[in-house]
């Protein structure tokens, strides 16, 4: 049997499919911005989020390190001081002296969709500048951190396919567009990377750590989860869904305050809130040793309770 083979030349814009020209467009666009660390426990990776200086990493990259150094595709080689970490969420700011860095542009993780195509741009194993891409395989996720005697769960943690690999921790997870959506933190198993999401809550907390060092997280002790409401119930409110109390954590603000499994939050100073998100956000750092009250629903019947937040110690 005759075999022909066809050696014409294809044009650039014909010889690689959609899917290519997307991550090849976000590896040209980010990869200048994605830094490989090496700290005194061993290395990974950065992101560069500002062109004076800041770098953005996981906080366990760079735990028991005061300054680490960062390497970029260009043969840059620079020092980076660790300004601030946040274990509870596992970010850390660094900051270099340069002024001329190639800043990513941050983008909203809330906005992903399960099935779009995501970018992951780190060092595995040392490896500089390394790109692999999946899609998200699923939004929402959590991942529990500790620090010292305290502990949390990251919530809306974005899982994908990407491939994640030792040394891509602190890397940029990034959408089609080339913004950076999310922060590569763990490899939970073949096939099944975790990234910290960048949303309105971490901005908050990215902000913090660029500012003052640290973040001050306000805890009122409960553990919880979105539950919808009864359709009684999302009418009279004019919501659809709230946060249900799981577990009250003993001689804690919400235990002292009266706060039962199976109570359903609904509002917080009169701010609806509908997810963990929203209670994240209303219970803030700012309102540590305030009065806070607590619009819920019991057993079907509405109440209000105050409750008093305390600091997180991290």
């Amino acid at each position: 049997m005759d075999l022909t083979f066809v050696s014409e030349e294809l044009p650039d814009e014909e010889a690689f499919d959609a899917y290519s020209q997307a991550v090849m467009r976000v590896a040209e666009r980010l990869s200048p911005s994605v830094a490989s660390l090496r700290t005194r426990g061993g290395g990974g990776s950065a992101v560069a989020i500002t062109p004076d200086g800041f770098l953005l990493t996981s906080a366990h990259v760079v735990q028991r390190s005061r300054k680490v150094r960062a390497s970029f595709t260009d043969g840059r080689e620079l020092t980076a001081e660790v300004i601030g970490t946040d274990p509870l969420s596992d970010l850390a700011v660094l900051r270099t002296s340069d002024d001329s860095l190639h800043a990513a542009t941050l983008g909203d993780a809330e906005k992903l969709r399960v099935g779009q195509l995501v970018v992951a741009i780190g060092n595995p194993h040392g490896f500089a500048g390394s790109v692999t891409a999946g899609v998200v395989s699923a939004l929402g996720r959590s991942l529990p951190t500790r620090s010292g005697a305290a502990s949390r769960f990251v919530d809306n943690v974005i899982q994908t396919d990407a491939a994640l690999n030792p040394g891509n921790s602190g890397g940029a997870l990034a959408d089609g567009l080339g913004r950076v959506v999310g922060v590569n933190t763990a490899v939970a198993g073949v096939g099944l990377g975790l990234a910290v999401p960048i949303n309105e809550a971490t901005r908050k907390v990215i902000g913090a750590l660029m500012t003052e060092g640290r973040y001050r997280r306000a805890w009122i002790g409960i553990a919880g989860g979105p539950r919808p409401l009864p359709p009684r119930l999302a009418t009279a409110l004019a919501q659809r869904s709230g946060v249900e109390v799981v577990e009250v954590v003993g001689d804690s603000p919400a235990a002292r305050a009266g706060l039962r499994g199976e109570d359903l939050i609904v509002a917080v100073n009169g701010s609806r809130v509908e997810g963990v998100d929203d209670l994240l956000r209303e219970v803030s750092g700012d309102l540590i040793g305030s009065r806070v009250r607590l619009d819920l629903v019991r057993e079907g019947q509405r109440l209000a309770l105050d409750v008093v937040p305390i600091e997180l110690a991290s």
